[in-house]
């Protein structure tokens, strides 16, 4: 397997168990994917949360307040590919079981997730800083019919 194959399955699981534990309520699981001094920076909230402690319980009042949230990764990208670091996007999906009888669900927001990923041995978050759409296109092609 190539290094870039490898990376890519080592981004694939960090993102699937970060995933399970913000939606599963394990807000010390989510935070310590991340490197102690963290930053998470998202446009849905005030302002960025820098290092553990924030981290923990901004996962632990998210879960609180939306209990049935649920993270979706896809179209993961490694850009870049360094000795203790990779660069990384994604596409984040942000959905929300609204029949709990039924399982229906609802996509609360399309994403892309920039992220800086460090080596401590694993891979751990350094920083993720999440964009949505704007006005324009997105940067890689032209505006959909």
């Amino acid at each position: 397997m190539t290094p870039e194959t490898l990376a890519l399955l080592e981004v694939q699981h960090l993102y699937a168990r970060q995933s399970l534990a913000i939606d599963g309520g394990d807000a010390a699981g989510w935070a310590a994917t991340f490197t102690d001094d963290g930053v998470f920076e998202s446009p849905t909230y005030e302002q960025p949360v820098t290092g553990a402690a924030a981290l923990e319980d901004f996962a632990r009042r998210l879960h609180e307040s939306a209990p049935h949230l649920h993270h979706v990764v896809t179209n993961v990208c490694v850009d870049e590919v360094g000795h203790d670091h990779l660069d990384v996007r994604a596409t984040l999906l942000i959905v929300t079981t609204q029949d709990l009888a039924t399982g229906a669900a609802r996509i609360e927001r399309i994403t892309t997730i920039h992220d800086r990923l460090r080596r401590h041995p694993s891979l751990r978050l350094e920083c993720r800083r999440v964009v949505r759409d704007g006005d324009g296109p997105t940067k890689q092609g032209a505006a959909h019919d």
